[in-house]
């Protein structure tokens, strides 16, 4: 269906605008994940005259491995899965660390904007690809919280077994690659430099969110 490879963001996003036309002009908000992600999301936005927004949060990694998530954090939500043999005041203390921690990048990305309301808005999600997903799939779940009308994951590329879980966890999911020899997401793009902080945050000022 489409080339193995993407020439770079940009035209990853534009392949994705083209499967979310019918998004155009709706009561819909374009959420991008810092950094890689915002790129794509400006693309979609602008694409799509819609209002765009990053999403901030963080995995919650077990004390004894970090990689395995036992919940998430948001700016001012938390979701816990349980496990009664990670101490509570490790879980309180990593609430308050990395909460602060999306504060920061909050102030450096928005500086004193609050963030758009999403209840009742259609959500996109955009990311420039998922490798694991964890990550993503906590980033939905705390956006469910705030009763969005539909969330909707965009992305160009993801791991071909992890298709079913998004499919589920999602209203809508919109991709261009399921890859069943998926060996890193920056594999399938030519140019995959790192998105920078100041790039970023001129995105963000380009495309003013809707009051």
């Amino acid at each position: 269906m489409y080339n193995e490879i993407f020439k770079d963001r940009i035209e990853a996003a534009i392949l994705l605008s083209e499967k979310l036309k019918k998004y155009k002009n709706s009561n819909s908000v374009v959420l991008s994940v810092p950094r890689g992600g915002v790129p794509l999301g400006y693309e979609i936005a602008k694409n799509l005259q819609l209002p765009l927004e990053i999403v901030l949060s963080k995995k919650i990694g077990h004390p004894f491995n970090k990689e395995f998530a036992i919940g998430a954090v948001s700016m001012d939500s938390t979701i816990l899965d349980d496990h009664p043999d990670v101490p509570k005041e490790y879980v309180e203390k990593e609430i308050v660390r990395l909460r602060s921690l999306l504060r920061e990048k909050h102030k450096l990305y928005r500086g004193d904007r609050d963030p758009i309301v999403l209840k009742d808005k259609n959500v996109i999600l955009v990311d420039d690809g998922i490798a694991t997903g964890n990550t993503l799939l906590a980033s939905i779940e705390i956006l469910r919280k705030q009763h969005p009308a539909k969330i909707i994951v965009a992305v160009p590329v993801l791991p071909y077994d992890t298709l079913p879980i998004f499919e589920k966890q999602t209203d809508e999911f919109v991709y261009l690659i399921a890859s069943k020899h998926f060996r890193g997401v920056g594999r399938f793009y030519e140019d995959f430099q790192q998105v920078k902080d100041d790039e970023v945050i001129q995105m963000l000022e380009v495309t003013h969110p809707l009051a």
